[in-house]
């Protein structure tokens, strides 16, 4: 009996669209394959983007069908340089495979992080020094 030889499918390939309509938030469309042998020119894309300090960068992950820890890695250098450029870093359109592997790995929390030049929300706003707002 001979036994046909598994071949390992080809990684789709990775598309990217820039939105740039909006200068205070540009977006990022992602679609295919994020992972080791396509991640390069998305981080490269949004190092570009990233130089100009926009208020945020928007990558959208709706056509997203997989990411590796490359991929991954991407997401986390974006934040990075983000908190350094006061650029705050929003994902759209997340699959839910995307959701869980950012929660399991901490990214999410990440993200939720304020930038450090952001004013921070004050509690009970308009409120007397040393009171809060209730609901």
């Amino acid at each position: 009996m001979v036994v046909p030889e598994r071949r390992r499918p080809e990684a789709a390939p990775l598309s990217i669209s820039v939105d740039r309509s909006d200068p205070d938030a540009p977006l990022i469309k992602v679609a295919g394959d994020l992972a080791f042998t396509t991640a390069g020119p998305l981080r490269a894309e949004v190092g570009r983007l990233l130089a100009d300090r926009p208020p945020a960068l928007v990558l959208d992950f709706g056509q997203l069908l997989f990411i590796d820890s490359t991929g991954l890695s991407v997401i986390v250098h974006a934040w990075r340089e983000g908190q350094q450029s006061g650029t705050a870093i929003r994902l759209r359109d997340t699959p839910r495979f995307l959701e869980t592997i950012l929660d399991m790995t901490g990214v999410t929390g990440l993200l939720a992080r304020p930038r450090p030049h952001a004013r921070p929300e004050l509690p009970g706003a308009g409120s007397a020094p040393g009171t809060s707002a209730s609901a």
